[in-house]
């Protein structure tokens, strides 16, 4: 039994990017989905698919690195999960975190969705912090 399926799914991604894998494979959930949506439109990975499979579907991911092929150095230089199964972390709108200045990403689930921290701000709404990202 799996506790935190997000922490196995940021884990999935790290250690894909210490061995410079081009793809990684995570199974799928609508929240994993849509935050592989939101790595994608910020810029973090190359592109996510959905593979429908039995007996369940997964989520593929193809990772972004920097340099030739030889020198290659990954977007994601951190990913961090924030709020844990054992303690969650929550945040009213005027508190969300504006990760490395701005150059980073925070990752929020919120009434309206799932959207990076800004995307919050701008919508007016607090919410649980699933990750941050640089």
């Amino acid at each position: 039994m799996m506790s935190d399926p997000i922490a196995d799914m940021l884990t999935r991604i790290r250690n894909a990017l210490m061995i410079r894998k081009t793809t990684v494979e995570i199974p799928a959930s609508k929240l994993k989905l849509e935050i592989a949506r939101i790595l994608k439109e910020e810029g973090y990975v190359e592109a996510v698919t959905l593979v429908e499979q039995k007996p369940f579907n997964i989520i593929q991911i193809e990772l972004k690195y920097f340099g030739s092929r030889r020198e290659r150095t990954p977007v994601i230089q951190h990913i961090e999960r924030v709020s844990k199964p054992g303690r969650r972390v929550y945040r009213k709108r005027t508190d969300l975190p504006r990760v490395r200045s701005g150059m980073g990403t925070a990752i929020v689930t919120t009434p309206k969705g799932v959207m990076t921290a800004a995307q919050a701000r701008r919508e007016q709404v607090g919410g649980e912090i699933l990750c941050i990202v640089w």
